[in-house]
């Protein structure tokens, strides 16, 4: 197997998913009306409500749920079974699932003056799933939140070279959305300028000279504490299950506390100002990646062989072992490790809140949410590549730069600077998603406690709280177990997403099984994987370290285990309430009667 079999079998994925089958969809059971009016225009705030261009929104969309999950995951995916199965459920996922999810979560909420999954679980499920729901989707946000900002602080601290390319970004970004809304610029002139400005600084950042002062900066901020760390804790990553100890320096608590306050900005900031602009800018960078890493991928099995051949084993067995007593069944494990990519509760969570209040046009929900999920597809195929021809490293980000940085060398970009130009769009991906994350979260905490605490009405308080929680999940470690449990909870909020889309469907008499049987299998799939998480961090984590004496693992990990039968008691609850609630919708009404045959 070569990485140009791969591309094709992605290309051919992405069109017969879109045209054959999202499209027949949309046409027939969705019928998006393009004289219909959406919420963007009938509630237009420029705040969270803002008619948007389907181009920038498609960029803004994509770069919005393209995070780490489609690059770890499969990553990780492929080197526990092997690239077989990565490849499989990726085809299979997103051509069947990950597009309708996506896609329908965004008519959902267009459908329904712009309201979030929470709000709408309200009116068409019950009062008790709407509470269950938002504590879910807040605490599911939370540990999304601690995680990416715990993985953003590690790579920046540990990689100065790409901070001049960041800060860029984070710059051009605003300008763009000076240029586009204020000084009614044009987006082709605006975005050659921002994009290339900011490529520019990524290119520059490994100079020794710029990459030199921004390790003399780290190094200036943890002389404050002689070199002492500010935090020590039980990481079981850096190890298998056994783990090691892992600390938290003082220029890893600055490079956390200056992605929050990015973060925070980007929340309470007009959509138009910070998080929309910044996004778009860092989709051209993750696009230009893309490009670069498929068409390199392809091209390098005639030009430069030995970055595109695969290295690893197409299987590598059903139950890998982790640990003296973990275990991996390819199913249900393989499908939460590959979450994003294939499907994924955050982009349905995000595509309501998010995207749905700047569609401009019904017509736009199909390119937009559909089209951007077959994107992200291609980026998770791209890291599968990178894995795939043997280019692993220490760490999953490693890897993808590695892999990625061979597959642009082959355009003739020298190694060194391919290779940063695949760091900095990796971070740039989890940077953006970050920020956006934080937005949600202020949505979430808002709808769900502002009539209780008024002071959260404040987007400033709400925002405030949700960075506040994230950086102390950070400074405490205890995102390293809720991590363990992301693929889990983020397949369950797939799961959720489908349940409304597939009760509200049969409430307006349409077909609700493109959206139901999948909602079936990940259901099924989800409490599953929890299940087996939880035994292998009651039997890996905990009993080894209460045996050894260690409060901090055991403290961690047996609260992670509460969270998982916490998950499977919250996923059964809304299942019961969403199952009565599809009971009581009318069935499908009959076609209306033809003529009368004439008689004759």
């Amino acid at each position: 197997m070569n990485a140009l079999i791969a591309v094709i079998i992605g290309a051919i994925t992405v069109y017969l998913a879109y045209t054959g089958y999202a499209r027949r969809i949309d046409r027939n059971i969705i019928q998006s009306d393009p004289k219909r009016a959406t919420p963007a225009t009938l509630y237009m705030d420029g705040v969270d409500f803002m008619p948007t261009n389907r181009n920038i929104l498609f960029g803004y969309h994509f770069k919005s749920i393209a995070a780490a999950g489609p690059i770890v995951g499969a990553i990780v995916a492929a080197s526990l079974w092997g690239w077989l199965p990565a490849l499989i459920w990726l085809v299979l996922g997103v051509s069947f699932m990950g597009w309708a999810s996506d896609y329908s979560a965004i008519v959902l909420s267009v459908r329904n003056d712009g309201n979030s999954l929470s709000a709408v679980a309200h009116r068409l499920i019950s009062p008790r799933t709407r509470t269950v729901l938002f504590l879910f989707i807040f605490f599911y946000l939370l540990l999304i939140a601690g995680a990416f900002v715990g993985i953003m602080a590690q790579v920046m601290d540990a990689q100065p070279k790409t901070h001049l390319g960041i800060i860029l970004l984070v710059v051009m970004g605003l300008l763009l959305g000076q240029m586009l809304y204020r000084w009614k610029i044009g987006l082709l002139g605006a975005t050659v300028i921002t994009v290339g400005i900011t490529l520019l600084g990524i290119l520059l950042g490994p100079l020794p000279a710029i990459e030199g002062l921004f390790k003399g900066l780290n190094e200036a901020l943890n002389a404050i504490t002689g070199g002492a760390a500010i935090v020590t804790y039980f990481d079981p990553t850096l190890a298998g299950f056994k783990g090691a100890e892992a600390k938290i320096m003082p220029s890893l608590l600055f490079w956390a506390i200056a992605i929050c306050l990015f973060c925070y900005a980007g929340s309470v900031l007009p959509i138009w100002r910070m998080a929309q602009p910044v996004v778009y800018v860092g989709f051209w960078i993750t696009a230009t990646a893309m490009v670069l890493g498929l068409g390199g991928a392809a091209l390098g099995t005639f030009i430069k062989p030995e970055v595109a051949q695969f290295q690893i084993p197409a299987f590598k067995g059903w139950n890998p072992q982790l640990g003296p007593a973990g275990i991996m069944p390819l199913w249900p494990m393989l499908f939460v490790t590959i979450a994003c990519g294939a499907i994924s509760g955050w982009h349905a969570l995000f595509g309501s809140v998010g995207t749905a209040r700047q569609i401009e046009n019904e017509a736009d929900m199909l390119p937009v949410g559909a089209g951007a999920m077959l994107a992200e597809f291609l980026l998770g195929l791209l890291a599968l590549l990178a894995v795939s021809v043997g280019t692993k490293a220490a760490s999953p980000p490693g890897t993808f730069a590695n892999g990625l940085g061979g597959f642009i060398s082959v355009w003739g970009v020298p190694v060194q600077y391919a290779v940063s130009l695949a760091f900095a769009a990796f971070i740039i991906i989890v940077l953006v998603v970050t920020q956006l994350i934080f937005r949600v979260m202020k949505v979430t905490l808002t709808e769900w406690l502002g009539d209780v605490i008024p002071p959260l009405r404040n987007q400033h308080v709400a925002s405030f709280l949700s960075v506040a929680l994230a950086i102390l999940l950070v400074l405490t470690g205890t995102w390293i177990y809720l991590w363990q449990l992301f693929g889990a909870a983020n397949q369950l909020m797939a799961a959720l997403s489908l349940l409304l889309v597939t009760v509200w469907l049969a409430s307006v008499g349409k077909d609700w099984l493109y959206a139901g049987l999948p909602m079936i299998f990940m259901y099924l799939t989800t409490v599953a994987s929890i299940l087996v998480t939880a035994y292998n961090l009651y039997f890996n984590v905990y009993q080894p370290n209460l045996a050894a004496g260690r409060v901090i693992p055991v403290a961690g990990s047996g609260l992670m285990v509460l969270v998982a039968a916490l998950l499977v008691g919250a996923a059964l609850l809304i299942a019961v309430d969403g199952w009565r609630a599809f009971l009581k919708q009318p069935r499908r009404p009959a076609p209306a009667p033809g003529p009368a045959p004439a008689r004759g």
